[in-house]
């Protein structure tokens, strides 16, 4: 059997051929990645929600999370222009909302569900007068469905956020919820607070209530609520074990004072345990701590209690803020120099050229 030797011509038919077939194959793995869209159907207003996150994974699939959707915070580092606002739809949060998109912040504000959204396009004072928290800023509000009662979603919704704001507060409509106190003020609390230490914030800023630590009149009449001022104190205390840079904030009473309150009425701080009464507007506590937000040094680690009195002179914030003692020493950044020591060059002995030279 004569041995037929191969020719160019059929060696390069070959090699097209298996070039063919593993470009063929090569062709499947540098596909585009699949997208996967969440279900939107559970959204009242899909064309209205917008789209948080869009981070590609190992896999080759890229995950895109909208509002309401669990988004993943793995990798994402915080920047010192979010917030998350929790209790977004209540009365300070909403205007808290307002005053930190006035500050520049982009905000996570935090809401139970999509629907109540709505009471963030405006505020509705006292005077019926209806206030527009915000217009062409609205690129700057992110609505996150999140319930504080199910530590499993608070984690994601917090995402890129470097500072926390707490509003939330048991609702005084359900007065016959003995519950409420304990679930809202305090356990609520606890797993934002357990949250937002996990994810290292910068800050976490507090609204509680005059008389958290005190007893007698008023704290005792508050308590009648199902003990609510023991569980903010009880707040308090992990929010300040938890080693993470804090302000509480104490407020008077807010149920009458309007917005308009601040017109003829000034604001005016305390330390802790310092006041018995008093009252001040929900705008003005808004805009306290959106000041604290974006003025983190001055508000360091910090109880305040806050009213607003007309006698009171009318003072910038930052005045106000340096007046309170800061209850933790703020670490200060130090840059550590070692110094080495080189040793001298020792001086190179000389010798004779010559025996003969000496």
């Amino acid at each position: 059997m004569e041995a037929c030797p191969l020719h160019s011509s059929a060696i390069s038919n070959t090699t097209t051929s298996l070039n063919k077939i593993t470009a063929a194959k090569t062709s499947l793995h540098l596909a585009h990645p699949i997208i996967t869209l969440p279900n939107f159907n559970k959204y009242p207003h899909p064309s209205k929600l917008r789209i948080l996150h869009s981070k590609a994974q190992a896999s080759g699939t890229t995950r895109i999370s909208a509002v309401g959707a669990e988004a993943s915070s793995e990798g994402d580092g915080k920047d010192e222009n979010v917030a998350f606002v929790a209790g977004a739809t209540g009365k300070v949060g909403s205007r808290t909302v307002r005053e930190l998109i006035k500050l520049g912040f982009q905000v996570r504000a935090g809401v139970r569900s999509a629907q109540r959204a709505q009471n963030l396009v405006q505020v509705n004072d006292h005077d019926g007068v209806n206030y527009l928290v915000f217009s062409p800023a609205i690129e700057r509000l992110e609505l996150v469905e999140c319930d504080l009662e199910k530590p499993a979603q608070i984690l994601p919704a917090l995402g890129n956020a470097s500072v926390v704001l707490c509003c939330i507060g048991a609702s005084e409509k359900e007065v016959l919820d003995i519950t409420g106190p304990y679930r809202i003020d305090f356990q609520a609390t606890k797993n934002l607070i357990d949250a937002a230490t996990a994810a290292k914030v910068d800050h976490f800023i507090m609204v509680s209530s005059l008389g958290t630590n005190k007893i007698g009149f008023p704290a005792a009449i508050l308590n009648l609520f199902w003990g609510v001022l023991v569980w903010k104190r009880k707040a308090e205390e992990a929010l300040i074990a938890s080693g993470l840079p804090y302000t509480i904030v104490r407020p008077g009473g807010m149920e009458r004072p309007t917005d308009s309150y601040k017109a003829t009425h000034n604001v005016t701080l305390s330390t802790e345990d310092t006041l018995f009464g008093g009252q001040v507007s929900n705008l003005q506590v808004a805009e306290l701590i959106a000041f604290m937000a974006r003025n983190q040094g001055t508000s360091y680690c910090k109880v305040v209690e806050v009213i607003a009195e007309t006698t009171a002179p009318l003072t910038p914030f930052d005045k106000l803020l340096e007046k309170i003692p800061s209850q933790r020493v703020k670490p200060k950044v130090c840059l550590l120099i070692l110094q080495v020591k080189v040793p001298e060059p020792v001086a190179a002995q000389t010798r004779p050229l010559s025996p003969y030279s000496a």
